[in-house]
């Protein structure tokens, strides 16, 4: 997902261009805005942790670019691709260290495993809206 500071910033295209270019391919994109409560529920797995609040305000301030992406081992190659969370440490040449704020605000999220990538297609995409 591209979040909000990067989409308002206009880094999309970008961002899209530099995954095209890692040979990631798109299965579904869409642009979408997220409540608070639809926030919350993506990131549950974070309730109770100290940046839970401020991260969901966060994502539901504007729109967000969520895409499903296919490549061999495709979720370690993107973790890898985007570099570190915190864009301070992330590798030169990262979407992160490119375009990444904060440690918040870092340009892109990534599925941390092949489980959640499924969970998080399955919010954002109907079975229909995929290639």
């Amino acid at each position: 997902m591209i979040k909000p500071t990067a989409v308002r910033k206009n880094y999309t295209g970008a961002i899209l261009k530099m995954i095209n270019e890692a040979g990631f391919e798109i299965k579904a994109l869409k642009l979408v805005r997220l409540s608070r409560d639809q926030a919350a529920a993506f990131y549950a797995v974070h309730e109770g942790k100290p940046f839970y609040d401020s991260l969901i305000e966060f994502m539901s301030l504007g729109p967000i670019v969520a895409i499903i992406l296919e490549k061999e081992n495709a979720v370690k190659a993107f973790r890898n691709f985007i570099g570190a969370t915190n864009p301070e440490n992330a590798a030169e040449g990262t979407i992160r260290k490119l375009y990444g704020t904060n440690l918040q605000q870092n340009a892109v999220h990534g599925s941390d495993s092949d489980e959640n990538a499924i969970i998080e297609s399955d919010f954002f995409f109907s079975k229909m809206e995929r290639y």
